[in-house]
């Protein structure tokens, strides 16, 4: 596994620090991984729907 170092909004880690203290992750590095897992998953399933349609279902901001 790779270390990476990011910068978070204070309030973005104290939910993620909620999300640890209620047992829904073991630790803040899960939470984030997860984050991480669902948004590739999501723009694939966004590049299938999009490949499908013709139509990009997102915008870079």
């Amino acid at each position: 596994m790779e270390r990476v170092t990011l910068r978070i909004p204070k309030q973005q880690i104290e939910e993620v620090e909620q999300l640890v203290e209620t047992g829904e992750f073991p630790n803040r590095s899960e939470a984030i991984r997860s984050a991480v897992r669902e948004m590739i998953n999501e723009q694939q399933d966004g590049r299938r729907e999009s490949a499908s349609t013709g139509k990009r279902s997102w915008a870079k901001v």
